[in-house]
């Protein structure tokens, strides 16, 4: 059964930094592009980037461009989600999920339970 977990949430200040981690069992992340998304109270899941499975590729969108880095450790079976510099609405749960060979916004998995951020002084 394949199972994704979400850790290193948490409350930061804003302009603060945090560093989100996706772990599975049952699958190897590095066969699949990862996507991390987020959704905030009465809004929809939406993705905030993705590292492709070939070559290590990222895409962001505009909103997190230049304030959030994905990278991988596979020989520890793991996705980063580096947020740095981070807003009020930043505030969401974030999740991660293997979208397939290519980045996409549907997982091919069951969803984590995510993680919570929360960006308030």
């Amino acid at each position: 059964q394949v199972q994704f977990v979400e850790s290193g949430g948490g409350l930061v200040q804003p302009g603060g930094s945090l560093r989100l981690s996706c772990t599975a069992s049952g699958v190897t992340l590095a066969d699949y592009a990862i996507g991390w998304f987020r959704q905030a109270p009465g809004k929809e899941r939406e993705g905030v980037g993705c590292i492709a499975s070939a070559e290590n590729k990222t895409y962001y969108p505009d909103s997190v461009t230049g304030r959030f880095t994905i990278s991988r450790d596979n020989a520890k079976n793991t996705v980063y989600l580096q947020m740095n510099n981070l807003k009020p609405e930043d505030t969401a749960v974030y999740y991660c999920a293997a979208t397939g060979f290519y980045c996409s916004s549907r997982s091919l998995f069951d969803w984590g339970k995510g993680t919570l951020v929360t960006v308030s002084s």
